[in-house]
């Protein structure tokens, strides 16, 4: 017989597989702008474009109890998505 604690934890694997799937897809998204930026000598970092995303995401989140929450988890999305732009223009720049 499941419990209550079981329940949720198959929900959360569920929710985990989604949020790998797409992890996936933005990373992918994340290495063409890269790519971009290395062909076009831009910054990794670009503060306006985040305090974009970082609003209309804050605007999107109907539970707002959860939205420092959400920022934190968002802010490591942005991190690891910086880190992954920093690795793919090191190494474009190792190709010239």
């Amino acid at each position: 017989m499941k419990t209550k604690l079981d329940e949720a934890r198959e929900v959360i694997n569920e929710i985990d597989e989604q949020m790998v799937d797409l992890f996936i897809k933005r990373m992918a998204a994340v290495s063409m702008v890269a790519e971009y930026k290395a062909e076009n000598g831009m910054p990794i970092f670009d503060n306006g474009r985040e305090e974009i995303i970082k609003s209309k995401n804050a605007e999107i989140l109907a539970n707002k109890k959860l939205e420092s929450y959400y920022k934190t988890f968002f802010d490591g999305v942005l991190n690891a998505s910086k880190d992954y732009q920093n690795d793919i223009i090191n190494k474009y720049k190792g190709n010239k």
